[in-house]
């Protein structure tokens, strides 16, 4: 190879090998493609590291074993829970809204009327603020606001909240509803 070459131009040359080489450590051939892929890659990215004169198969060969190795220690370091069954044990499914079911707080939001619903799913869920959800719906802002502290009033009534006990929820926008305030952002 002359001073002028590219050494990047003969790192197709050596794939074959290095195929070969990739398949005998790893005995699988996804595993191996996976392998050399990875080693032209690091070859080309640190190909300035590469002197020119030397031996290019070594060194790719240098690169793919190292790269094998790394893997194989990283591997060692996983577990391997193919069938879920270790993830399962060391999760924890909380509930779904702390002490308030979402099913709870569904049936309480269906008896509330129209336009209660109407104001805190604006103002509470979907985010609008109070001058906005009352030019949707064609009152004043006073209205909405009412409607709005009335829904809520009602829901807490019926879903037995105390104003000095803390509300547990996971969702934001039953939160936003439920919440005075404005809208929950998450």
């Amino acid at each position: 190879m002359s001073h002028h070459e590219d050494p990047r131009d003969g790192l197709v040359d050596h794939l074959p090998a290095l195929r070969a080489f990739a398949l005998s450590l790893t005995r699988n051939g996804a595993t191996a493609d996976d392998m050399v892929q990875d080693t032209v890659v690091k070859a080309w990215s640190n190909i300035d590291k590469f002197k020119p004169g030397t031996n290019m198969r070594a060194w790719l060969f240098t690169i793919l074993r190292n790269t094998y190795y790394s893997s194989r220690r990283k591997r060692s370091r996983e577990v391997s829970d193919t069938d879920g069954i270790m993830t399962a044990s060391l999760s924890v499914k909380p509930d779904h809204d702390g002490r308030m079911q979402l099913t709870d707080f569904k049936k309480a939001f269906e008896t509330l009327p129209d336009e209660q619903r109407e104001a805190l799913i604006l103002v509470g869920a979907s985010g609008f603020s109070y001058e906005e959800a009352a030019d949707m719906c064609g009152v004043r802002v006073g209205t909405i606001k009412s409607r709005a502290n009335r829904g809520r009033a009602k829901l807490a009534e019926i879903l037995q909240l105390n104003d000095d006990e803390p509300m547990e929820m996971t969702d934001s926008a039953t939160m936003a509803v439920v919440a005075g305030g404005g809208p929950v952002l998450s």
